[in-house]
C-alpha cells in the first residue's frame, strides 16, 4: 500500500493509521515498554515507570556499577473446560529498562514503591550533590 498524496485521502489513515506499514514490519515491539518520568528536587531523583496490570511482585530492580534495572515478566494462564470443549489463553509480557546513574546517587539508600500502577524509585543524592541555598559572605 503506497499512498500518494492527492489519489488516497486520508480515510487510510483513519482505518490503519499514519505509520501502519513501517510499524506492521518493524521488530521492535517498543510498544510493550511502560512511560517513564523522571524528575529531580533538591533531595533526590524519582523515576516513575507507568506499568498498569502489573503487581509489586512482577518487578525486578537492581543496580550493577552505575546501571540501574528495572525489568518485569509476566505470565498469565485462563482454561475453561466443558464436556464438549477444552478452552486455553495465555498471555506473557516483560520488558527491561536500564539507566545509567549519575555519580551523585547514594546508591545504598535507593528505595521504590507501588501504587496505583506507578513504580516510583528513588534515588537520594550524596551530601555533597545536594544543593546548598545561597548565603551572603560579609566583608570584614
Amino acid at each position: 500500500m503506497i499512498r500518494k498524496a492527492n489519489y488516497l485521502p486520508g480515510i487510510m489513515d483513519n482505518f490503519f493509521g499514519k505509520d501502519f506499514l513501517s510499524t506492521f514490519f518493524n521488530d521492535s515491539a517498543d510498544h510493550n515498554m511502560p512511560a517513564v518520568n523522571i524528575k529531580e528536587n533538591k533531595e533526590n531523583f524519582e523515576i516513575e515507570v507507568a506499568a498498569p496490570g502489573l503487581e509489586k511482585k512482577d518487578f525486578k530492580i537492581g543496580i550493577d556499577r552505575n546501571n540501574l534495572t528495572v525489568s518485569s515478566e509476566k505470565e498469565v494462564q485462563n482454561e475453561e473446560s466443558d464436556e464438549h470443549y477444552t478452552r486455553r489463553e495465555f498471555s506473557y509480557q516483560s520488558f527491561s529498562r536500564s539507566f545509567v546513574l549519575p555519580e551523585t546517587v547514594n546508591q545504598e539508600k535507593v528505595s521504590a514503591s507501588h501504587k496505583n500502577g506507578v513504580l516510583t524509585i528513588t534515588l537520594p543524592k550524596k551530601e555533597e550533590a545536594k544543593v546548598k541555598p545561597s548565603k551572603e559572605i560579609k566583608i570584614a
